[in-house]
């Protein structure tokens, strides 16, 4: 399916609030994905992404289309789905190791800012 069929499908749904992208593994395919997240913003709706990945081993892959990902997710929910710490009183996610990420305070604060119902935490992203 191309962008431009997936973003008609969404605007066809006026009660939608965001996107979410999530499995396989949206960081596979970014480069599509960071356009159709840029079309979803201009639009007004929000960007929701999971990924079995950590954000920090996002940022240190330096790839120009995975960047351009992280810059269109605003909520960004990390880490694989480990059984052995299966939870499911967590909000958005599945086991505790994941963390939801506020992206849009995380770029504008330069650390990684956790949002979620249980706990609020903030983690320093090394220079």
């Amino acid at each position: 399916m191309t962008v431009d069929s997936l973003f008609r499908r969404i605007c066809k749904n006026p009660l939608l609030k965001g996107v979410t992208f999530s499995g396989g593994e949206p960081f596979c395919q970014p480069g599509p994905l960071a356009e159709l997240g840029r079309m979803v913003h201009e639009r007004g709706l929000d960007v929701t992404t999971y990924t079995g990945y950590l954000y920090e081993e996002l940022l240190d892959l330096h790839r120009p289309e995975v960047d351009a990902l992280l810059e269109q997710t605003d909520i960004l929910v990390d880490g694989p789905f480990l059984q052995e710490q299966k939870d499911l009183t967590l909000h958005f996610r599945g086991s505790r190791n994941q963390r939801v990420i506020n992206l849009c305070e995380t770029r504008r604060l330069h650390k990684v800012v956790l949002e979620d119902l249980e706990e609020t935490d903030e983690f320093p992203l090394e220079p």
